[in-house]
């Protein structure tokens, strides 16, 4: 795994150092070679929490065109299957005007489906 992370298999040994053998907090760290906090940590929690995002990802070329997007998007609910947009033609439509320099790829994440690991329209 990444430096820091620690692997399932240490919380259940620490734990079990701790709870079932009945060793302090401070001894676990000592021999487990953990900051005391890690080890705290560790006894809170069954599993490791996973990693929580403190606010949404920013989206500086992207986010001032959602608006538009969801509403080309909107009207394609109501247009025939082969009318839809794909994420390349939604990108042609927005880059005449726009003058944007980078792939098409960066509108992937707003197309429907995308977050669910569905296929946009007409791909």
């Amino acid at each position: 795994g990444r430096p820091g992370m620690f692997a399932v298999e240490v919380y259940a040994a620490v734990r079990r150092f701790v709870f079932i053998e009945g060793n302090s907090r401070r001894e676990a760290a000592r021999v487990f070679g953990l900051s005391r906090e890690t080890v705290l940590k560790m006894c809170r929690f069954s599993l490791p929490p996973g990693y929580t995002r403190t606010k949404p990802v920013a989206k500086p070329r992207l986010g001032p065109l959602l608006p538009v997007i969801d509403a080309i998007l909107d009207a394609d609910r109501t247009a025939p299957v082969k009318q839809r947009h794909s994420a390349k033609r939604i990108f042609e439509r927005r880059a005449r005007f726009c003058r944007w320099l980078y792939g098409g790829e960066g509108l992937r994440p707003a197309m429907p489906g995308a977050r669910a690991g569905v296929p946009c329209y007409g791909e």
